[in-house]
């Protein structure tokens, strides 16, 4: 399991697919990353629980972009 400490600013967010879709803002908390403004200026968080490999500096998540875009939130999230 990746542990938060593991996630660094600025570092890309790829779907499993290899999509690239947001960069690392920071962790919000062991649980939470908050992800750089979106092209409309929000920010979103994922779960580090999302997170299965941040090998090369990349923050790989298991789950598909389109699955990212149903269950990321604009807000912090507990326990997710």
């Amino acid at each position: 399991m990746i542990e938060a400490h593991e996630i660094k600013e600025d570092m890309p967010v790829v779907t499993a697919q290899a999509e690239e879709f947001a960069v690392v803002d920071h962790t919000t908390g062991p649980d939470t990353i908050k992800l750089k403004k979106d092209d409309s200026g929000t920010h979103h968080y994922i779960p580090v629980s999302w997170v299965i490999s941040t090998e090369g500096g990349v923050v790989k998540i298991n789950r598909t972009l389109e699955q990212v875009k149903k269950d990321w939130s604009t807000e912090a999230m507990e326990n997710v």
